[in-house]
């Protein structure tokens, strides 16, 4: 399972990625700002965010809705802050973290995280340096012709797969043939 720490204080984050790789899971991003998140996010099928309540660029909600399908949310916050916390599918772990918890609960989401995989009968897809090459170009071109950052082209590739109902490396070929 892909996992993706945001904090925006780096010593918090570096404090997760310790405890779970002593834990023996494999952290892919550490991540200062929502945005940042997002991009890893982005270059990732699914997986895990852990972040806090509030980030430098957005709320834990803003970056829970932008985020791809397939991923899911740990949020660490105070006990009041995981009470209002405004949906269900975000699991909420209060402070002060204890280390067992944090495992157990991280434990429990790559269960489910497998569950998914198994039932949609997919094994995790990796990108060909072809489709990353594609996806790139597509990227650089909505970026330059439509003075769009980095995040908002993926986020337009994204959903331009999700609506065509293709992966992100056809979206992103279909776009290229249409604007090139």
């Amino acid at each position: 399972m892909h996992i993706i720490i945001v904090f925006p204080k780096t010593g918090q984050a570096e404090s997760v990625r310790s405890i779970l790789r002593k834990g023996g899971y494999t952290v892919d991003a550490v991540c200062t700002t929502a945005a940042a998140a997002l991009q890893a996010a982005g270059d990732l099928d699914s997986g895990l965010v852990i972040c806090c309540w509030r980030l430098a660029d957005m709320m834990y909600s803003e970056l829970y809705e932008y985020l791809p399908q397939g991923f899911q949310m740990l949020l660490i916050g105070s006990k009041s802050q995981i009470a209002e916390r405004e949906t269900e599918d975000i699991v909420g772990l209060a402070v002060p973290l204890k280390v067992y918890e944090l495992l157990r609960t991280v434990e429990m989401m790559s269960g489910t995280y497998t569950r998914r995989q198994k039932k949609r009968g997919q094994a995790p897809k990796q990108r060909t340096p072809e489709e990353n090459r594609v996806i790139g170009e597509a990227k650089e071109l909505l970026m330059e012709r439509n003075h769009m950052t980095e995040t908002q082209a993926h986020r337009y590739l994204q959903k331009r797969s999700m609506d065509s109902g293709t992966d992100l490396a056809e979206a992103a070929q279909m776009l290229l043939s249409l604007m090139g």
